[in-house]
Protein backbone atom coordinates (compact mmCIF):
# COMPACT_ATOMS: atom_id res chain seq x y z
CA UNK A 1 0.00 0.00 0.00
CA UNK A 2 1.43 3.39 -0.80
CA UNK A 3 0.65 6.49 1.20
CA UNK A 4 -2.27 6.97 -1.05
CA UNK A 5 -4.01 4.51 -0.54
CA UNK A 6 -4.88 6.16 3.23
CA UNK A 7 -8.14 6.71 4.09
CA UNK A 8 -9.99 9.70 2.58
CA UNK A 9 -13.45 11.08 3.91
CA UNK A 10 -16.22 11.56 1.45
CA UNK A 11 -19.45 13.09 1.39
CA UNK A 12 -22.70 12.45 -0.79
CA UNK A 13 -25.97 12.31 -0.49
CA UNK A 14 -27.95 9.12 -1.39
CA UNK A 15 -31.77 8.59 -1.26
CA UNK A 16 -32.82 7.35 2.77
CA UNK A 17 -34.24 4.12 1.22
CA UNK A 18 -30.59 2.98 -0.45
CA UNK A 19 -28.80 4.36 2.67
CA UNK A 20 -31.52 2.12 4.96
CA UNK A 21 -31.19 -0.90 2.86
CA UNK A 22 -27.56 -0.65 3.05
CA UNK A 23 -27.43 -0.28 7.06
CA UNK A 24 -29.86 -3.68 6.95
CA UNK A 25 -27.14 -5.19 4.74
CA UNK A 26 -24.24 -4.12 6.79
CA UNK A 27 -26.25 -5.63 10.20
CA UNK A 28 -26.81 -9.18 8.49
CA UNK A 29 -23.64 -9.62 7.54
CA UNK A 30 -21.84 -7.79 11.03
CA UNK A 31 -20.01 -5.14 8.73
CA UNK A 32 -19.52 -1.70 8.53
CA UNK A 33 -21.61 0.37 6.09
CA UNK A 34 -18.24 2.08 4.99
CA UNK A 35 -16.74 -1.26 4.12
CA UNK A 36 -20.02 -1.92 1.92
CA UNK A 37 -19.63 1.25 0.52
CA UNK A 38 -15.80 0.57 -0.41
CA UNK A 39 -16.52 -2.95 -1.72
CA UNK A 40 -19.44 -1.71 -4.19
CA UNK A 41 -17.40 1.19 -5.19
CA UNK A 42 -14.18 -0.92 -5.95
CA UNK A 43 -16.37 -3.66 -7.55
CA UNK A 44 -18.15 -1.01 -9.91
CA UNK A 45 -14.70 0.08 -10.86
CA UNK A 46 -12.99 -3.52 -11.62
CA UNK A 47 -16.51 -4.04 -13.71
CA UNK A 48 -16.19 -0.56 -15.62
CA UNK A 49 -12.54 -0.76 -16.29
CA UNK A 50 -12.80 -4.11 -17.96
CA UNK A 51 -15.66 -3.89 -20.61
CA UNK A 52 -15.11 -3.18 -24.07
CA UNK A 53 -17.18 0.20 -24.10
CA UNK A 54 -14.98 1.73 -21.40
CA UNK A 55 -11.59 0.73 -22.52
CA UNK A 56 -12.89 1.72 -26.47
CA UNK A 57 -13.78 5.53 -24.59
CA UNK A 58 -10.65 5.60 -23.00
CA UNK A 59 -8.75 5.15 -26.08
CA UNK A 60 -10.75 7.26 -28.20
CA UNK A 61 -9.89 10.64 -25.64
CA UNK A 62 -6.67 9.43 -24.97
CA UNK A 63 -6.24 9.66 -29.07
CA UNK A 64 -7.84 12.83 -29.14
CA UNK A 65 -5.58 14.29 -26.58
CA UNK A 66 -8.62 14.90 -24.01
CA UNK A 67 -6.69 12.36 -21.27
CA UNK A 68 -3.13 12.69 -19.96
CA UNK A 69 -1.21 9.18 -20.04
CA UNK A 70 -1.14 9.29 -16.24
CA UNK A 71 -4.80 9.35 -16.67
CA UNK A 72 -5.10 6.50 -19.16
CA UNK A 73 -3.02 4.54 -16.12
CA UNK A 74 -5.26 5.19 -13.54
CA UNK A 75 -8.16 4.24 -15.77
CA UNK A 76 -6.87 1.07 -17.50
CA UNK A 77 -3.73 0.21 -15.85
CA UNK A 78 0.10 0.47 -17.00
CA UNK A 79 -0.07 -2.50 -19.06
CA UNK A 80 -3.20 -1.51 -21.61
CA UNK A 81 -2.15 2.62 -20.86
CA UNK A 82 1.51 1.52 -22.55
CA UNK A 83 0.13 -0.50 -25.36
CA UNK A 84 -2.24 2.56 -26.31
CA UNK A 85 0.83 4.97 -25.67
CA UNK A 86 2.47 3.31 -28.42
CA UNK A 87 -0.33 2.55 -30.74
CA UNK A 88 -1.01 6.29 -30.38
CA UNK A 89 2.60 7.53 -31.32
CA UNK A 90 2.22 4.44 -34.45
CA UNK A 91 -1.17 6.56 -35.05
CA UNK A 92 1.25 9.56 -35.49
CA UNK A 93 3.62 8.27 -37.77
CA UNK A 94 6.24 9.10 -35.17
CA UNK A 95 8.63 6.69 -35.53
CA UNK A 96 9.21 4.55 -32.59
CA UNK A 97 13.48 4.55 -31.83
CA UNK A 98 13.75 0.49 -31.90
CA UNK A 99 16.21 -1.68 -33.71
CA UNK A 100 14.81 -4.27 -36.20
CA UNK A 101 16.23 -7.39 -34.52
CA UNK A 102 19.20 -8.77 -36.17
CA UNK A 103 19.02 -12.36 -34.52
CA UNK A 104 15.69 -13.61 -35.80
CA UNK A 105 15.26 -15.14 -39.24
CA UNK A 106 11.21 -15.09 -38.99
CA UNK A 107 11.23 -17.04 -41.89
CA UNK A 108 13.52 -20.04 -40.69
CA UNK A 109 15.03 -19.89 -44.64
CA UNK A 110 11.66 -20.91 -46.30
CA UNK A 111 11.29 -17.39 -48.01
CA UNK A 112 9.51 -17.66 -50.90
CA UNK A 113 10.16 -14.65 -53.44
CA UNK A 114 7.68 -13.24 -56.34
CA UNK A 115 8.50 -12.02 -59.59
CA UNK A 116 6.80 -9.30 -59.91
CA UNK A 117 7.78 -7.99 -63.45
CA UNK A 118 6.00 -10.78 -64.85
CA UNK A 119 2.68 -9.45 -65.78
CA UNK A 120 1.59 -12.34 -67.98
CA UNK A 121 -2.06 -12.68 -66.58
Amino acid sequence: MSASDGPRRVHFQSPEYLVDRLDAIAELFDKDRTDLLVEAIREYIEDTADSETFQELVASKYYDDQLEFETVKQLVGAETAQRLRLLKTDLENEPLDLAAPDDIDVYDGDATTVDTADDDR
